[in-house]
């Protein structure tokens, strides 16, 4: 097999990680939900606040799977991010995971928001509703599986 073939077989048993966009004003929060979104399987960028994201989604080669955006945050907060995500047709029709130490109901959310998650975050439900958002399926070994 010469080295053209070898790279194509590597890039065909490594399907591509789905992109996401976190964007959250704390440094070890962000860095900590990044490594989360790494380890499920994810390829995960960071944003310190809704501007870096903006300018971060006009720089990316695909658009992310999704965003997951923290509400408060300097200089550009979630609900103004909202605000001009919802602005673009493009940036719309990404799909926003909201989390935040602050209890969202459905009826104070901004506008375009696909799911909610209080901090501290339950790292199963996350892992599971970050798959269930960008379309993905755990694969699950079951018991009569194993055996064979």
């Amino acid at each position: 097999m010469n080295d053209a073939e070898s790279s194509d077989a590597t890039s065909l048993a490594e399907p591509q990680r789905p992109l996401v966009l976190v964007v959250d004003d704390e440094d070890a929060i962000r860095e900590a939900l990044c490594d989360l979104l790494e380890d499920a399987g994810f390829a995960p960028i960071g944003a310190r606040h809704g501007l870096d994201a903006l300018r971060a989604l006009t720089t990316l080669p695909a658009a992310p799977a999704f965003i997951l955006l923290d509400l408060m945050m300097p200089i550009m907060d979630g609900w103004a991010f909202c605000r001009s995500r919802w602005r673009s047709q493009t940036l719309r029709d990404i799909p926003v995971i909201l989390i935040s130490a602050v209890d969202m109901s459905e009826t104070n959310r901004p506008t375009g928001i696909d799911a909610f998650l209080p901090k501290p975050l339950d790292v199963e439900k996350f892992t599971q509703l970050a798959d269930r958002i960008a379309g993905r399926r755990r694969l699950q070994a079951r018991p009569n599986d194993l055996l064979h």
